[in-house]
């Protein structure tokens, strides 16, 4: 039997750790009478942190279900001597990462005798670095993935051992990407760790491939990455309102520098369908695509010297489709808001307590 322990964090990484819990407690009960050969024995997360007005200490995603469960949580500070003493002491046989917030040194991962293996939601090496799946959104990319490699001493560097392509279709969130992602990755470990515990003492990890292709990387996200700057593209604003949910959000300030904190919780270009009801942007009865009148009018309309708006300014409210806002190049339609300390509402309520929005300038 092999004893894993099970290093992770966020939410997606509670998912995995869910699903494979679920497909090893569903061994050795009802039908299926025989031992899965492996089990989550513990769990290995960051320190609980300090959230919301009163600043109470709550664990991670991770570690939430794993006390849940009834499974021994380990949430050191640092993967010191006394971390590892104590993490050795349980006899975990494997290591298995996702998104755990920590950097593995050679002391640590020297612990389990059947080697460690990592979850990485992008088709390495394309991507490496903390924050892939907003980087594939963000680029407007065709497909993206999920790869499952060995923990290596560099960052994201270990050899392939499965990997599965997810097509994008341009309307994933990082949220719903990371969801998706989060099954896949319980899938592929299963499968991993299946084969590893019917192969005879070769332990958990078959010999993977190395990584082919130009390494790309990616880094932090911070709150000022995702300020929205309406001089690039209504393509490329909806991108960034996509990949930064839930955290931090795409945002915006009304009437420009110094004003109230607003974020754009979800918004699409004009010429898609953004609408609450699934109308799209009007296609004429040959297929071909032509110009609603709330479109023609949003897109002329004018400054006093008979320009088209500028980018940023909130240039119509269409009932059906949302809030239209000028962007550098095409129109915004966003249909769900935030103002700051309050809750998200749909564009409708927002425009009922805000009759005078349009006109508004936002940035």
């Amino acid at each position: 039997m092999l004893k894993i322990l099970y290093a992770g964090s966020p939410a997606p990484a509670a998912k995995t750790l869910k699903l494979l819990l679920e497909k090893s407690d569903a061994f050795g009960n009802g039908e299926q009478a025989q031992e899965s050969g492996w089990k989550i024995a513990g769990v290995l997360t960051n320190p609980p942190s300090a959230k919301g007005r009163h600043k109470e200490l709550v664990p991670t995603d991770v570690g939430l279900l794993a006390q849940e469960r009834g499974l021994p949580v380990f949430c050191p500070q640092k993967l010191d001597g006394a971390a590892r003493e104590e993490i050795s002491a349980q006899g975990f046989d494997a290591l298995v990462c996702f998104a755990y917030g920590k950097i593995f040194g050679p002391k640590f991962l020297s612990l389990f005798k059947a080697g460690g293996v990592n979850v990485h939601p992008s088709l390495l090496p394309k991507y490496r670095g903390a924050t892939p799946v907003p980087a594939a959104i963000l680029n407007c990319d065709s497909e993206t993935g999920v790869t499952v490699q060995t923990l290596a001493l560099g960052m994201d560097e270990g050899e392939i051992l499965a990997q599965e392509i997810i097509a994008l279709d341009g309307t994933e969130t990082a949220d719903s990407l990371l969801d998706k992602s989060a099954q896949i990755a319980a899938a592929l470990l299963e499968a991993l760790l299946n084969e590893a515990a019917q192969s005879s003492g070769s332990g958990v990890l078959a010999k993977g491939r190395a990584q082919e292709g130009e390494p790309s990387y990616t880094k932090t996200i911070s709150k000022n990455d995702a300020l929205i700057n309406w001089n690039d593209s209504a393509t490329k604003i909806a991108a960034a309102v996509r990949a930064y949910t839930s955290e931090p959000g795409a945002w915006t300030r009304i009437g420009g520098e110094g004003g109230e904190t607003l974020k754009i919780l979800k918004a699409a270009p004009l010429d898609t369908d953004c609408s609450q009801d699934g109308q799209t942007a009007g296609a004429n009865q040959n297929g071909s695509q032509g110009q609603t009148a709330v479109q023609a009018a949003a897109v002329v309309q004018p400054s006093a010297q008979g320009q088209p708006a500028v980018p940023g300014t909130v240039t119509a409210f269409d009932k059906k489709r949302g809030i239209l806002v000028q962007c550098g190049d095409g129109l915004l339609c966003v249909t769900e808001l935030q103002r700051q300390q309050k809750k998200a509402m749909g564009y409708k309520d927002f425009m009922n307590g805000a009759r005078d929005f349009v006109g508004t300038r936002l940035g």
